[in-house]
């Protein structure tokens, strides 16, 4: 088992994928659910204004693939549903897509209102979410999904509503989380100076990134996860040992 790790910051900065919650429900659940609903939810919902927003950027998205000479699914017209199957792409390709990640944000919404979506999270979430706000800790999410899923994904939760305990989202509006720029601005926003910053993610080249603006790293090693090897940054595998 790791070392416990002491936590000389006043704001922890969380990745959810691997790191708050399994990655088997990543895929095994919500990127399913997407898939399936997403025909039904656009013929439901294509006239909505957000909605045209997400199929605008992903049409810019489309046009940017064909130009770089990708192999995507053909868009065959302006109709809402004519763009499922790039977003099934997507989808499969587990593509950082603003767009998608904004849409499937939406479709995500219905089925966590309606009972059938109940995120799971690591059993030491809660605990450590209620020991490090005693603490005097700011907690924020820093995730490839869209602020409103990383919403529901807190508030719909197996272990109840956890919403209270964080002060704030950021998304791929603010960058790419493998860019430096991106935890510089982040920390910006907060208004504090980055080494004041922990940031935990089992991702290392979002750690290089946020260690290169300055932030204060830890490397989650999960049950599940992609890959067990930290490139040298320190590791926990619970939130107990921080």
């Amino acid at each position: 088992m790791p070392d416990r790790y002491s936590a000389r910051a006043d704001i922890i900065l969380l990745d959810i994928e691997g790191t708050t919650t399994p990655i088997d429900y990543v895929f095994g659940v919500l990127f399913p659910f997407a898939q399936k609903q997403v025909e039904s939810f656009l013929q439901t919902h294509d006239r909505d204004s957000g909605v045209q927003a997400d199929l605008k950027r992903l049409q810019q998205e489309y046009a940017a693939d064909v130009t770089q000479g990708l192999t995507v699914p053909a868009w065959v017209d302006d109709s809402a549903t004519a763009a499922i199957p790039y977003i099934h792409y997507l989808i499969a390709s587990d593509r950082k897509s603003t767009g998608l990640k904004s849409l499937q944000g939406k479709i995500w919404e219905s089925g966590y209102r309606d009972g059938t979506l109940r995120s799971q999270l690591f059993p030491d979430v809660k605990l450590a979410f209620e020991r490090w706000t005693r603490e005097g800790k700011r907690l924020y999410i820093f995730s490839s999904g869209s602020v409103q899923a990383q919403k529901l994904l807190f508030q719909y939760s197996e272990a109840g509503d956890l919403t209270q305990y964080l002060s704030g989202y950021f998304d791929t509006e603010t960058g790419s989380k493998k860019e430096a720029e991106s935890y510089r601005k982040i920390a910006q926003a907060i208004g504090i100076l980055p080494r004041q910053i922990l940031f935990i993610s089992d991702v290392t080249a979002e750690l290089k990134a946020a260690d290169v603006a300055g932030m204060q790293t830890l490397f989650s090693l999960r049950l599940g996860n992609r890959t067990l090897d930290s490139e040298g940054f320190s590791v926990i595998d619970s939130f107990d040992n921080v």
